[in-house]
């Protein structure tokens, strides 16, 4: 992406600019808020299918996040091919029956029992796509020599959090899994050695018969999370 001979600060106009007035900005705001609470994080996917097209929009949204000196250090790899996602689904069964039986504390199975998760991952195979985040830890030159990224935690969080409000746009359902450790899937998805996976997201439709634990309904009230001073 970058050129080594082409690094320069160079402005231009403010492309893309807003002027609402302030009832404007609070009722699109307020009608936001009540669009995202109804995303739910669904482990029961239907057969129905989702076009490429759609996933290719929801990851180029993502690509659009604000990130470290914007050296964009992610990569997604999107999966629908249903040999891969079996092997994804075998690896990452591997790794959660050792977490939980006896890799996890006591004190982290305790917690997630109002979630009912286990170490049985069919969402894996289920869902029509998986996709996985990769944080990529330095980036190359035209020339192939190496640069370090910066913030890359941080951006890659943030990218992920705009795809799955893209996903959730389109109208799908999603379920990150963070298997512990995922370097299996680098290895599975041929991706170079500055990448590092993150995540799992499974993205389709829900099944009719797909429930949410009643826990995930809980969320922390206005003034437990955020201060004004």
């Amino acid at each position: 992406m970058f050129s080594k001979e082409k690094l320069e600060y160079r402005q231009l106009p403010l492309p893309d600019r807003q002027k609402l007035s302030d009832a404007e900005m609070l009722k699109r705001v307020e009608d936001f808020r009540d669009f995202m609470a109804q995303r739910h994080t669904v482990r029961d996917y239907s057969t129905r299918p989702v076009a490429r097209e759609v996933i290719e929009a929801c990851v180029a949204a993502a690509g659009t996040a604000p990130s470290g000196a914007n050296h964009q250090p992610w990569h997604f790899v999107a999966i629908s091919d249903p040999a891969i996602k079996r092997q994804i689904r075998e690896a990452a069964e591997e790794e959660e029956r050792k977490f939980y039986d006896g890799g996890a504390s006591d004190e982290w199975i305790k917690a997630l029992e109002p979630i009912g998760t286990n170490a049985d991952k069919p969402h894996l195979e289920d869902a029509p796509w998986l996709i996985v985040v990769f944080a990529q830890r330095y980036g190359l030159f035209d020339d192939g020599t190496r640069y370090k990224n910066y913030y890359v935690p941080e951006s890659v969080g943030i990218a992920t959090g705009m795809l799955l409000t893209a996903l959730h746009t389109a109208g799908l359902v999603t379920l990150t899994h963070t298997p512990n450790p995922m370097k299996f899937l680098g290895d599975l998805l041929d991706r170079p050695e500055s990448e590092k996976a993150t995540m799992i997201i499974a993205v389709g439709h829900a099944a009719e018969n797909a429930t949410v634990p009643a826990v995930a309904k809980m969320k922390k009230p206005l003034d437990e999370i955020l201060t004004v001073r």
